[in-house]
C-alpha cells in the first residue's frame, strides 16, 4: 500500500480529507485530555471540577454521533 492510501483512507471512509481529519481527530484528542485532567483533581479534590468530566463526555458524544453532519459508510460500503 501507498504511503499516501495510508494517510487518506480513513479519513476518506469517515468523509473527510486528511487535514480535515487531523484537526477534528486533535481537538477530540484534546478535549479528552483535559476532560481526564479535571476528573483526575475532582478525585482527589472533590470540589473541583464536579460536572467537567460528564459534560466532556456530552460533548463529545454530540460532536461524535448527533450532530453529525457528514454520513457516516454503510457495511456495504466496505465489503464492496
Amino acid at each position: 500500500m501507498r504511503l499516501v492510501e495510508i494517510f487518506n483512507e480513513h479519513p476518506a471512509s469517515v468523509g473527510e480529507t486528511y487535514g480535515e481529519h487531523l484537526v477534528h481527530a486533535s481537538g477530540f484528542g484534546f478535549r479528552m485530555v483535559l476532560g481526564g485532567l479535571a476528573c483526575i483533581l475532582h478525585g482527589l479534590l472533590p470540589f473541583l471540577f464536579v460536572k467537567t468530566g460528564s459534560r466532556q463526555i456530552a460533548t463529545l458524544h454530540d460532536r461524535m454521533v448527533v450532530n453529525r453532519t457528514k454520513p457516516m459508510p454503510g457495511i456495504l460500503d466496505f465489503v464492496i
